[in-house]
């Protein structure tokens, strides 16, 4: 039987060819890392290299959807769109909270709480709704 040295000696061994197959991931990950920003700087410098470079007045106007710039650079937006933007990201990211919560309220033991849970979820949804309808939000005139 061996001595407890040789024991030692053999479990720090183990255990450094075991952080070595862990590092070993992480440098590939490192290595694919280095191979895409490679691969984006190559083909901006070629882009660079290859691009013809003649400036004309006309090229260096503002081109907004083929219509000629006329008049001042800033114009107002209603911010009623990005009020829609909003509240179909906010409902949409709600929708996604729904597909585990059904996972999860199929499993047993968790039926209850997950249903008072999504209640209370859908509570906090709807009072926003509610708000943002009685404030006039949501009318698009």
């Amino acid at each position: 039987m061996p001595g407890p040295t040789v024991l030692a000696a053999e479990r720090a061994a183990e255990q450094a060819a075991d952080h070595t197959g862990y590092f070993h991931t992480y440098a590939v990950v490192g290595v694919l890392a280095v191979v895409g920003v490679l691969f984006v700087a190559v083909a901006f410098g070629a882009g660079r290299l290859l691009r013809p470079v003649v400036p004309t007045p006309e090229k260096l106007l503002t081109y907004e959807c083929g219509v000629d710039p006329v008049g001042e650079g800033w114009a107002h937006t209603q911010v009623r769109y990005y009020v829609y933007g909003f509240l179909y990201v906010i409902f949409a990211v709600d929708s996604i909270f729904l597909f585990p919560w059904a996972t999860v309220f199929a499993a047993d033991g968790y039926g209850a709480t997950t249903l008072v849970e999504m209640f209370i979820f859908l509570g906090f949804l709807a009072v926003g709704l509610l708000y943002a309808w009685k404030k006039g939000v949501l009318e698009w005139t």
